[in-house]
């Protein structure tokens, strides 16, 4: 669905400038009152906003600033602009980090409702009646055009100036090659210069996989056919392959409204699935099924090829519910059991198997994307004391073994590095810059960047470790 070509305005660059026409006045606001009605009668105000306070609390947009306090030093070999997304309050009385919030990349709006916020479904909204609810609201909203839907599928272009403020250049649709969901983290060989992605969709085709040239010619789509809808958040390439992931958190809308669920939920009776493909097939039929035993994945480290082999490094799940991200438990998830993992798969003989490499709980890996597709030896984690909630960054040494009986990550074997963040302080994810790009120093001559907010104070810090120091 889009614009005729005609109509569409583009820059050189072949960026489609979106100028949203949504239709506003009476209608508009009947809608918003009407969302606000129903949000308002299915809370309940006894249910604690857990995911509006402290770490988690909504901010508004904030203007670059030039004199912030340093404590320390910048390093003079690195520029760099690290953007932190949070959400934009619109609910302010709702129990969810899903239901209370829109979640938007700051400065980025390209559908506006009469509240000025950014209005689209995100998979947390999906839980039970309000879940068919949030459903409809979007339809209604859309045959009605509140919501400009016009310029179908593309993604955000973004320039991020001098003063590290962004300006939203508009719409990448790829010569509206681009026709479905773009996921949130595609990989760019580093040697080719070429990403590769996929979309997920809740009807057929399931999986589409893309190979996007260094030029930024979008490849023709690659259907890839799984049994039923799931969510496939992340995938992995090597220097020849990619990697997917057939992993049983399936797409359940009747259970949905009828059990009081979130529209997306696990299945422990299924196996997990991994399928390798040559990356630049021009259709499914050469890629290859593994199986292990069911888990979930949301977040991969790096892959890579190893004779017959291809080895996958990630974050693995067992039995995960996502009612335990939305809010629904009140105390510390001890049954959250987020492990690293290294994944064999071999080509040659058809077998599968895996190895724990941590104990709970770490999750957003990380490497020198330098080494994207290419084996590497180092690996940076998240800490995670409660879900979403970062307590410290990890390093991870692949060379060594993981220590056997401990039941906390502490450093040995594997580990070798701990940065806890203190008391009533939590962070992000953590970005890996190497000081040199490229493969020619050492893996682990960089820097660790992200940031960490302390609940005491309010303060959000932005912390740059400089990992051979």
């Amino acid at each position: 669905m889009g614009q005729k070509e005609e109509e569409l305005e583009r820059t050189d660059a072949g960026v489609v400038v979106v100028k949203p026409k949504p239709t506003k006045g009476l209608t508009s606001k009947a809608i918003d009152w009407l969302e606000w009605a129903f949000v308002k009668m299915m809370h309940d105000p006894k249910e604690p906003l857990y995911y509006l306070s402290g770490n988690f609390a909504p901010v508004d947009e904030t203007p670059p600033f030039t004199d912030l306090p340093v404590k320390g030093h910048l390093p003079n070999d690195t520029w760099y602009a690290h953007q932190r997304w949070k959400s934009n309050l619109c609910f302010p009385f709702c129990e969810n980090i899903t239901t209370e919030t829109r979640g938007v990349f700051w400065r980025t709006k390209v559908y506006e409702g009469t509240h000025g916020n950014t209005v689209y479904v995100i998979i947390g909204d999906l839980k039970g009646m309000f879940g068919l609810i949030t459903v409809y609201m979007e339809q209604l909203r859309a045959k009605l055009k509140v919501l400009d839907l016009t310029y179908g599928f593309a993604t955000d272009a973004i320039k991020v100036l001098e003063d590290g403020d962004l300006e939203t250049i508009g719409m990448l649709d790829y010569d509206k090659r681009l026709s479905h969901s773009f996921t949130a983290h595609p990989k760019v060989d580093p040697v080719t210069g070429e990403m590769f992605t996929f979309g997920y969709s809740q009807k057929p085709p399931y999986i589409t996989y893309r190979v996007i040239s260094k030029e930024g010619m979008m490849q023709d789509p690659v259907p890839i056919t799984v049994a039923e809808s799931i969510m496939m958040h992340d995938f992995a390439i090597t220097e020849n392959y990619a990697i997917f992931m057939d992993l049983p958190m399936c797409f359940r809308p009747k259970e949905m409204v009828k059990e009081k669920k979130i529209v997306y939920s696990f299945d422990s009776t299924k196996k997990s699935r991994f399928g390798i493909l040559p990356r630049y097939a021009k259709n499914e039929l050469l890629i290859r099924w593994f199986e292990l035993p069911n888990c979930m994945i949301f977040h991969n480290a790096n892959a890579w090829e190893e004779g017959d082999e291809v080895v996958l490094i990630t974050c693995r799940l067992q039995n995960p519910d996502l009612d335990m991200v939305n809010g629904l438990i009140k105390e510390k998830r001890r049954n959250f059991t987020n492990e690293l993992y290294e994944m064999r798969f071999n080509l040659k003989n058809g077998l599968a198997s895996q190895k724990r490499l941590s104990v709970s709980a770490v999750d957003f890996p990380r490497v020198n994307e330098s080494y994207t597709g290419r084996k590497q030896r180092y690996v940076y984690g998240t800490i995670l004391d409660q879900i979403a909630k970062v307590t410290g960054i990890i390093k991870f040494d692949l060379h060594g073994e993981p220590e056997t009986g401990k039941e906390k990550l502490e450093v040995g074997g594997n580990v070798s590095g701990i940065f806890d963040l203190g008391p009533g302080r939590f962070g992000s994810e953590a970005i890996f810059v190497p000081r040199q790009p490229g493969t020619t120093s050492e893996e682990d001559d960089g820097y660790l960047i992200f940031f960490a907010h302390d609940e005491n104070t309010g303060y959000i810090a932005h912390l740059l470790h400089y990992l051979k120091s």
